[in-house]
């Protein structure tokens, strides 16, 4: 076993244990979930649109409310994730709520050695490529993964968000923009939840954006858009504030907090 698969297997063990503690918790907020509340955020809305008869491809759905939420606004959707606990509860929730979304638990990867078929739109959000190594090949599997003139969206933490290690405080600026070494980290809690007692082992990858350009466009994607913002639809960075508009801000707004892309494969 590589050292990548070894990192792959961690990061799958803390993501298993993760499934528990997130689906329990406030910020996911499973209940008002299966109640009919959304969790897609403002940014993938406006940029997908209507997305009613439409394939789509979720990649690193985790246990899948994002995929269920499109499925729920009419799309046909498939969700990757590399957690078979997540795409466990996934699928639970699937057969739950009635609706017919498909969950497939592999590397994202390695998704085209699991997925045959083609899609209208390819998404992953938040969170996501930090988990990847290398994303040539990440972007090869897109291209691979999308119809000709099929639609590929990402939200996505701004790359500087990482260069802070969050385990000091005050956060420090700790790691390159463009650190090609592997990051390490080991802390109790999550995310979703600080207070939880599980711990949190992670092996992580700093991407700059003229990295994610590249991987695409590589792949002979066309890029249509890359926007940058200082606001974030979730609180999961220190000392963040809450807006009128429901997003969280920086005190100072030196720098942004997300961005997100959107390309087209040409043929």
């Amino acid at each position: 076993m590589s050292k990548e698969q070894d990192y792959f297997e961690v990061n799958k063990v803390t993501w298993n244990t993760k499934v528990q503690v997130h689906a329990e918790s406030e910020m996911y907020d499973l209940e008002a979930f299966k109640n009919g509340k959304s969790s897609l955020m403002k940014y993938e809305l406006d940029a997908l649109g209507d997305v009613k008869g439409k394939s789509l491809l979720h990649l690193q759905c985790h246990f899948g409310q994002d995929t269920l939420s499109w499925s729920r606004m009419g799309a046909k959707c498939t969700g990757v994730d590399l957690s078979d606990e997540g795409v466990k509860l996934a699928q639970k929730l699937n057969a739950e709520l009635r609706l017919d979304a498909e969950f497939v638990c592999c590397n994202v990867l390695d998704t085209s050695k699991h997925i045959e078929d083609t899609f209208d739109i390819v998404f992953t959000s938040y969170g996501v490529i930090g988990w990847l190594p290398d994303l040539k090949p990440w972007g090869k599997m897109i291209a691979e993964r999308l119809k000709s003139g099929g639609t590929f969206f990402m939200a996505e933490f701004h790359p500087i968000v990482w260069m802070f290690d969050y385990l000091e405080t005050p956060a420090s600026m700790k790691y390159g923009y463009m650190q090609k070494e592997v990051i390490y980290e080991e802390y109790e809690g999550t995310y979703a939840n600080q207070d939880s007692k599980m711990v949190t082992k992670e092996y992580g990858w700093n991407h700059g954006l003229g990295e994610v350009v590249s991987a695409l466009t590589e792949a002979g994607l066309h890029i249509e858009f890359l926007k940058e913002y200082d606001e974030s639809p979730y609180d999961v960075l220190p000392n963040l504030t809450k807006t009128e508009n429901n997003m969280y801000v920086s005190k100072d707004k030196l720098y942004p907090l997300i961005f997100t892309l959107k390309a087209t494969k040409l043929k």
